[in-house]
C-alpha cells in the first residue's frame, strides 16, 4: 500500500513537470516570435491629419498654422512667424489700432490690416497683399518677411506643405541608400510611417538621435528614418542678409566722457564754462513728453549746440517721460504715438544738428515694460538711418517696481548703442538712513549684476557716476530715535564747507570715499560722504578693470573745475 502511494505519487510529480516544460516552451516561442515581430518594421500607413490644406513646417515641426495664398502671395499667421523668429524678436500686434509692426536690427516695417499702404522705416510701400484677419488669426504677406528676415517658403506641390528657412539657417540633406526609406512617426520601426521616400528623394535632416534621423521628407512630411538607411548628401546654409553697419559718429573704441546738462527754466550759457578737459559728449535734458499723443516739449536751444560743435563736443539730446506713469502708459501702448515721438525726435536732431538721442524714462510701471522695449526697438533703426547714436539710461538692478523693474536690460541693450548705469542714489534723497551716494563695493557690484545676469555687452555700458552727495542730518529725538533728513550739494560747496568748518576728512574704506562728520548741536549731527578726486578715480578705474565704453557724469552744474582733467587723465591711462 505504501509502494503503491509512492508510486503514485511519482507519476503526478512527473504529469506536473512536463506541463511545466509544456508551458516554458510556448514562452520561449511566443518570446522569440514577439523579438522577431520587433525585428519586422510596420507596413502600417498613417496619413498626417494637419487640418490644413497648407500645414506650415520650420526646422521639421508642424506649427499648428496653415499658410494662405493670394494672387500669388503667401500669408503666413503671425504665430508661425514668432515661432520661426523666437519670442524675444519683435513681432508685434496691436488690436486697437490693426497694426503689425515687424523689426529687424536696421529697419522697421509697418503694416495694417486691410492696407495694402505699408511704411519701411519712413518710405512708403505697396504691399502685393494687405494683411487681413481669418479666423481669428492675423495673416501678413510673406514678401516683406523676406526683405526683413530672409524668411523663403518651398512649397510641395502634392502635400501643400509649406517649409520655411530663414537668412543663416544651415541645412543638412540626405538620401535613401536603398530603392526607399519609410519616414515614422517615431523613432521605431514598429511605428507606421507617414511617408516614403524614393531612391534618390531629398530629404532635410533635422536632428540626429541614437541611431535615428529626425527629417522632413520629400512630401514635406516630418518623421524618424534609421541612420542606416541614409546616406548624407551635403549641407548648406541660406545666405545671410547683409545689414550694412549704421554710418553713426563716433569712433569705434573711443571712451565716452559725457555730462548731463540739466536745463530747468533758464537756458544755461556755455561760454561762460570753464575748459572741460576730455569732455567729449553733452546731453542737455531739452526733450519731455507733454501729451497722450505723443507731443514733446522742447526746450533745445540753437547756440548750446553751435558752442558744442565748435570745442568738438557732441550733442546727444536727452529726452525724457516727464516722469509720468499714467501718460506713459498710454504713450507706449500706441502705435501711433509712438511713431510720432519718433518723428519729432528725427525733426529735432536736424533742426539742432544732434548726433544722438539719450533716452531717460523713468517713473514707469511694470506693466510697460514690453512697450518699452518696442519703442526703443521702433526707435533705433530709424535714428540710426539719420545716423544718429541711441544711447538709454537705466538704474541698478532692484525691487522696486516703478524705477527699476520695468526696464528689461538685456532686451534694450540688443537694440541701443550704449547704456548708461546711472549707479546713484545708493541712499536716496528720503533715505531712513544715512550713506553714501554711491559707494565703490555697490556700484561694482551694480556693474556686474548688468554684465552678468542680464549679458549687457561691457562696450555698450556706460558707468555714471554723480558729482553731488548729500549733507545728512541725523536729529536726536527726545525718545532717543533719529529723524534723517538730507539735501543735495556740488563739489565746491562741500569745499568750500570743510574749509569754513575747517574739517579734516578721513578715508572710509567700506564706502572708497573720503568722509567728514560734525554735531552742530547736541541733537543734530552732519554727515557727508564726499564726491572729489578719491572717489571720482576709484569708478573710472572700473571702466579699464570691465573694459566699458566710458562714464558720464550727473550734472554738469554740481562740478568743480578740476575734476576734469582727473576723469580725462584716469580714462586715458
Amino acid at each position: 500500500m505504501s509502494r503503491s502511494n509512492a508510486y503514485g505519487g511519482r507519476r503526478r510529480n512527473g504529469g506536473f513537470k512536463k506541463l511545466i516544460g509544456f508551458c516554458v516552451i510556448i514562452g520561449m516561442v511566443a518570446g522569440a516570435w514577439a523579438a522577431y515581430m520587433n525585428l519586422v518594421p510596420s507596413k502600417k500607413h498613417e496619413k498626417p491629419e494637419y487640418g490644413t490644406d497648407h500645414p506650415i513646417f520650420y526646422e521639421g515641426k508642424y506649427l499648428n498654422a496653415g499658410a494662405v495664398f493670394e494672387k500669388d502671395e503667401t500669408l503666413i499667421p503671425l504665430e508661425a512667424l514668432v515661432e520661426v523668429l523666437g519670442s524675444e524678436l519683435p513681432v508685434h500686434y496691436e488690436k486697437e489700432s490693426q497694426s503689425i509692426i515687424l523689426t529687424s536690427d536696421s529697419q522697421v516695417l509697418r503694416m495694417k490690416e486691410n492696407d495694402q499702404q505699408a511704411k519701411l522705416g519712413n518710405k512708403p510701400i505697396q504691399l502685393a497683399v494687405a494683411p487681413d484677419e481669418r479666423d481669428g488669426r492675423i495673416y501678413t504677406p510673406l514678401e516683406p518677411l523676406t526683405t526683413l528676415y530672409g524668411i523663403q517658403a518651398e512649397v510641395q506641390e502634392i502635400s501643400g506643405i509649406v517649409t520655411l528657412v530663414k537668412a543663416g539657417d544651415k541645412l543638412k540633406t540626405a538620401e535613401p541608400l536603398e530603392e526607399k526609406a519609410y519616414i515614422r512617426t517615431e523613432p521605431s520601426i514598429r511605428s507606421p510611417y507617414v511617408e516614403v521616400a524614393p531612391a534618390g528623394g531629398k530629404m532635410t535632416v533635422w536632428e540626429e538621435l541614437e541611431g535615428w534621423y529626425k527629417v522632413q521628407g520629400p512630401a514635406g512630411n516630418s518623421g524618424y528614418v534609421r541612420q542606416k538607411e541614409l546616406k548624407l548628401t551635403g549641407e548648406e546654409t541660406i545666405p545671410p542678409l547683409k545689414e550694412e553697419k549704421p554710418n553713426l559718429p563716433w569712433k569705434e573704441g573711443q571712451k565716452i566722457n559725457m555730462t548731463w546738462e540739466a536745463v530747468y527754466n533758464k537756458q544755461p550759457d556755455p561760454t561762460k564754462y570753464p575748459a572741460m578737459q576730455g569732455l567729449n559728449v553733452v546731453s542737455p535734458t531739452w526733450f519731455e513728453l507733454s501729451d497722450e499723443s505723443g507731443q514733446i516739449r522742447s526746450k533745445a536751444d540753437a547756440a548750446y549746440s553751435a558752442w558744442a560743435r565748435k570745442n568738438g563736443i557732441q550733442v546727444w539730446g536727452l529726452f525724457s517721460n516727464a516722469f509720468d506713469p499714467e501718460l506713459t502708459t498710454k504713450v507706449l501702448a500706441s502705435a501711433e504715438a509712438r511713431f510720432s515721438m519718433i518723428q519729432q525726435l528725427l525733426a529735432y536732431a536736424k533742426m539742432y544738428k544732434l548726433q544722438g538721442i539719450n533716452i531717460d524714462f523713468e517713473n514707469v510701471y511694470t506693466a510697460d515694460k514690453e512697450n518699452l522695449v518696442q519703442f526703443v526697438r521702433e526707435m533705433t533703426p530709424m535714428l540710426h538711418d539719420a545716423g544718429l547714436i541711441v544711447s538709454i539710461d537705466v538704474t541698478p538692478k532692484s525691487n522696486s517696481e516703478l524705477w527699476s523693474l520695468f526696464l528689461d536690460r538685456k532686451a534694450l541693450a540688443q537694440s541701443v548703442d550704449y547704456m548708461m548705469l546711472m549707479a546713484y542714489d545708493e541712499h536716496w534723497a528720503a533715505s531712513p538712513k544715512s550713506g553714501s551716494v554711491a559707494s565703490l563695493p555697490w556700484v561694482e557690484q551694480s556693474l556686474k549684476r548688468l554684465l552678468e545676469e542680464d549679458s549687457v555687452p561691457a562696450s555698450k555700458l556706460v558707468l555714471s557716476m554723480p558729482l553731488y552727495t548729500r549733507i545728512w542730518s541725523e536729529t536726536k529725538a527726545a525718545d532717543g530715535s533719529v529723524d534723517v533728513s538730507s539735501k543735495a550739494v556740488g563739489m565746491d560747496a562741500v569745499k568750500k564747507l570743510i574749509g569754513e568748518r575747517k574739517l579734516k576728512p578721513t578715508f572710509d574704506s567700506d564706502a572708497g570715499q573720503n568722509y567728514v562728520e560734525y554735531a552742530e548741536s547736541d541733537k543734530l549731527t552732519k554727515r557727508i560722504w564726499i564726491e572729489d578726486e578719491v572717489s571720482i578715480k576709484a569708478r573710472v578705474q572700473l571702466v579699464h578693470k570691465y573694459g566699458l565704453a566710458g562714464v558720464a557724469t550727473w550734472a554738469r552744474s554740481f562740478q568743480t573745475d578740476s575734476i576734469w582733467k582727473v576723469i580725462d587723465s584716469e580714462l586715458k591711462k
